[in-house]
């Protein structure tokens, strides 16, 4: 079951253009584990004011900041996932990390912990790596939560309970769920994690429905 304490928001919405949405997500704080902040894909490659002022509300909530930046399944170059993390902390104020498109096998494991190692040192109290599958166990070491799944509501409800033995070790609190195009009454099996009503191409551009209450 959801535990709406531990709503993992990806959020991709400018927020001069969704202001009031963005409120939302400020209000509900306290039942947060973190947003993350993706203004251009990443960082950009300037500093957007309206995405530094709502890190800065958000971190004045407790509210972890988490900067994304997309790995393209190892095939990003090292440097160039480095230089997104320290815009994020440098231009918002990014007190986490949010890896994207995070390969599932072990063979990248060295490329992956290289950028653990970066993350943290860029400041990143709390990482999250995005598999959307369930990757090797060895991913863990690296990592404080891993999105072992995202996708539709609809895939979810015949894979949900369809978990790799060594998971049963962990706490559920080490695993997230990220669902689209699902209904209101949608739950999360993880310890963290949400369920938006929006589809693709861009399902994060629509709040979780554990929000919605709060708008």
């Amino acid at each position: 079951m959801a535990h709406v304490s531990n709503l993992l928001v990806p959020f991709y919405e400018h927020p001069a253009e969704r202001p009031a949405a963005w409120d939302a997500v400020i209000r509900a704080a306290s039942r947060l584990y973190g947003v993350v902040l993706n203004p251009a894909s990443g960082p950009g490659d300037a500093p957007d004011p309206a995405f530094a002022a709502v890190s800065t509300r958000l971190r004045a909530a407790g509210v972890r900041v988490l900067g994304y930046a997309d790995t393209d399944y190892a095939r990003r170059p090292h440097a160039a996932v480095v230089r997104d993390l320290l815009r994020h902390r440098d231009w918002y104020g990014a007190d986490g990390a949010f890896l994207d498109q995070v390969t599932a096998e072990p063979q990248a494991l060295p490329h992956y912990r290289r950028l653990a190692v970066a993350a943290r040192a860029a400041g990143a109290a709390t990482l999250v790596l995005n598999h959307g599958v369930h990757p090797d166990p060895g991913y863990l070491e690296l990592a404080d939560v891993l999105v072992t799944f995202e996708g539709t509501w609809g895939t979810y409800r015949g894979v949900a309970r369809d978990l790799p033995p060594w998971t049963a070790a962990y706490a559920h609190d080490r695993f997230c769920h990220l669902l689209y195009a699902a209904p209101p009454t949608a739950e999360f099996t993880a310890g963290v994690g949400c369920a938006v009503p929006g589809e693709a191409p861009h399902p994060w551009g629509t709040l979780p429905h554990a929000l919605e209450a709060v708008r």
